[in-house]
């Protein structure tokens, strides 16, 4: 199984220019690595790359129509799409989506063919609660509710008080919900970690962790930094 290295550009960068030139820089400096690279820059990007996996940011749960906003899996797909993140936590706060609609997007992923990027994960108010694990079991029991085809998830744990705030998850704790999350899913899925990844603790992640791969956020806007952090667990 090859550990997957997911690039989350977010909403960045701010010109179609800028994204083919990070784009273009990452595909060059990881020919020859045995990772499996997903880049998954803002919709709007997506037509324009080529040469590397792509991945969607999110996808909406019905196949098009009255929908302002929406992207569909067959857009998707038609645009040689193959992932798409579904669950992220700043989707879950900013753009309200609850468990419910989590699992309604992996169906529509699934029906077109998508491989999906299932992110969970606790906010500091759950961990200090030690409310983690009840977390967790919950958004992965409702969000993977009636899904056969598990071969095709990935699952991201991602804890909300590390994303972008340099507060890395130790590799204890990490290991502890991964550990726990294996418990839900088969034992091919691929689980991986994210959450102020850089290149400095990306490899304790995959060799002392567990993890079969890495969401990365901020650092995959910085192609030297985010190509390091591929070798590192190459």
């Amino acid at each position: 199984m090859k550990n997957l290295i997911v690039a989350n550009w977010k909403m960045n960068p701010n010109s179609q220019k800028e994204a083919k030139e990070i784009f273009n820089a990452i595909r060059e400096g990881v020919r020859g690595l045995s990772a499996e690279v997903v880049v998954c820059p803002p919709f709007v990007y997506l037509a324009g790359l080529k040469g590397l996996t792509l991945g969607a940011q999110n996808i909406f749960y019905r196949e098009g129509g009255a929908l302002t906003s929406g992207v569909s899996g067959a857009m998707l797909k038609d645009l040689g799409v193959e992932y798409a993140t579904i669950g992220h936590s700043e989707s879950r706060r900013y753009l309200k989506e609850t468990d419910e609609i989590v699992n309604l997007k992996t169906k529509e992923a699934f029906k077109y063919g998508l491989k999906v990027i299932f992110c969970v994960g606790e906010t500091v108010e759950e961990r200090d609660a030690g409310k983690k694990n009840e977390v967790l079991e919950r958004q992965l029991k409702i969000g993977l509710a009636g899904i056969e085809n598990l071969e095709n998830i990935n699952i991201a744990y991602e804890p909300v008080w590390a994303i972008g705030t340099g507060n890395n998850c130790s590799i204890e704790e990490t290991k502890e919900s991964i550990d726990f999350i294996r418990k839900f899913v088969k034992p091919a899925t691929r689980i991986l970690y994210g959450g102020s990844v850089k290149s400095e603790n990306s490899g304790a992640y995959i060799k002392d962790a567990g993890a079969n791969g890495l969401l990365v956020g901020g650092a995959s806007l910085n192609p030297e930094e985010f190509i390091k952090i591929i070798k590192s667990i190459d």
